[in-house]
């Protein structure tokens, strides 16, 4: 009789045709099961005609789906190659591929990713089509632009100062119609504090004597080329940034070819006011031809803000099965780690997720608004803290967000006053049972 407790169990397959790449700067090694040829494990440099080398050769075995580790961005040129080449390629946080104890070479860690692979325990990362791919860079590197461009706004702010100019305590932003008006005469060389104050813009708050008051100072030739040069610098990136806004159109547009256009018509803005930083074309539009919905009418989101949303998670919501696994995605929802029917922790995970921090944003912004959403962020705020209340916010928006995509579903705000109703019908409840416990019983009182 054959001993069953010396039968030798193994997890079944589930890819017996999948590699794992461990991902390097000048290298990259590879592996495949042992059984595809008699070198199961090759090293190839990550030159871009090596890399169609090795897509060749992973070809040639039959190869279907590759996992590799997101190493830093050395994995993007061979992520592309694959999936040109036709493999499925997938990208598996580190978290997720922590190699067994013992010693860690570039072998060793090929052949556990390919091992985990073959059997099925690795998932990719979300990547989004190529289109998005080129929509989210192009908004990424636009935000880098700004961020650079902010630098210099900071350096002009210091060359004032150094010369005793308070142009930013009489105006709201030094690169608006006023603040550049002044910055530019100045550094043409009119250093005269009436003439400069008469440039003062008619939507200026400050008083035309108040900003001849702050104009009058020290101008010294090295703070005048520090103020040029940021200057100049300044209106590089801005041109940048409108260089980058011209491709966006682009990509929006071939976009928006691709999708038909919606029956209803686009909804009315829910408010005039611009966002800070925005594309000066037409964001709106757009988005709600591809998308088929109006993400505006969400309270917190602006057209810029939708857009890189949209960038960041894309069009297509039934990658989450429910926006609970998109939540837990954005590392908006409370952790799970329990042992023994104990919690022991429900922090959320840390997570440099971009679209995260955008819905954190704008979870502060319509936590000032007189919205149910607003009321709902100062109630838990006053209760656990604004650390908490935001999170809680984010994640609210988040699954509004989702729902929105996924099932077409239209907003209506049920107003700031919704939810101290639903909290004090939820106490009274509360009070009923335990009356009810303890054999008494809970009446209105009458008024008279």
């Amino acid at each position: 009789m054959k001993d069953k407790s010396k039968t030798k169990r193994t997890l079944p397959v589930v890819h017996d045709r999948a590699a794992g790449v461990d991902i390097g700067s000048r290298f990259h090694v590879v592996a495949v099961p042992p059984d595809l040829c008699d070198d199961p494990v090759r090293t190839f440099d990550s030159f871009t005609g090596d890399l169609h080398r090795l897509a060749a050769w992973l070809i040639e075995l039959g190869v279907t789906t590759v996992a590799m580790e997101s190493t830093s961005v050395y994995w993007i040129p061979l992520f592309e190659i694959l999936q040109e080449k036709g493999l499925e390629a997938l990208l598996v946080n580190a978290r997720t591929v922590k190699n067994v104890p013992g010693r860690k070479t570039d072998i060793n860690d090929a052949q556990w990713i390919q091992q985990l692979h073959q059997f099925g325990l690795l998932r990719g990362s979300f990547q989004p089509a190529k289109d998005l791919a080129s929509l989210r860079a192009h908004l990424r590197h636009r935000e880098r632009l700004l961020e650079y461009g902010a630098a210099h706004i900071q350096h002009m702010q210091k060359a004032l100062m150094q010369m005793n100019l308070q142009l930013h305590h009489v105006v709201t932003d030094i690169t608006g119609a006023t603040g550049l008006r002044i910055i530019r005469a100045i550094i043409s060389g009119n250093h005269d504090p009436k003439t400069l104050s008469e440039m003062r813009d008619i939507r200026c708050k400050e008083s035309r004597e108040t900003i001849e008051n702050a104009l009058n100072g020290n101008y010294r030739s090295e703070h005048l080329l520090a103020l040029r040069h940021a200057l100049e610098l300044w209106e590089t990136y801005q041109q940048k940034v409108g260089e980058c806004d011209a491709e966006v159109e682009v990509i929006l547009k071939l976009m928006q070819k691709e999708q038909p256009k919606p029956e209803a018509p686009l909804p009315k803005k829910r408010t005039k006011t611009r966002q800070m930083n925005e594309p000066k074309f037409e964001v709106r539009e757009p988005l709600y031809q591809i998308l088929g919905t109006d993400l505006t009418q969400l309270h917190g989101f602006g057209p810029y803000t939708a857009l890189k949303l949209v960038g960041e998670c894309g069009t297509d919501m039934s990658r989450w099965p429910t926006a609970k696994h998109f939540t837990s995605w954005l590392t908006l929802c409370p952790g799970s780690k329990i042992s023994g029917g104990k919690v022991l922790s429900a922090k959320s995970r840390r997570s440099n997720n971009r679209a995260a921090t955008l819905l954190r944003l704008s979870a502060v912004n319509v936590g000032k608004t007189d919205t149910a959403i607003g009321a709902f962020y100062r109630r838990l705020a006053a209760r656990l803290g604004k650390a908490k209340a935001v999170n809680a916010t984010a994640r609210k928006l988040a699954i509004l967000f989702y729902n929105a995509l996924r099932y077409g579903m239209a907003y209506q705000d049920p107003g700031a006053s919704y939810y101290d109703i639903a909290y004090k019908e939820r106490v009274i409840q509360n009070l009923r049972k335990r009356a009810k416990h303890f054999g008494l019983e809970l009446r209105e009182a009458s008024v008279g």
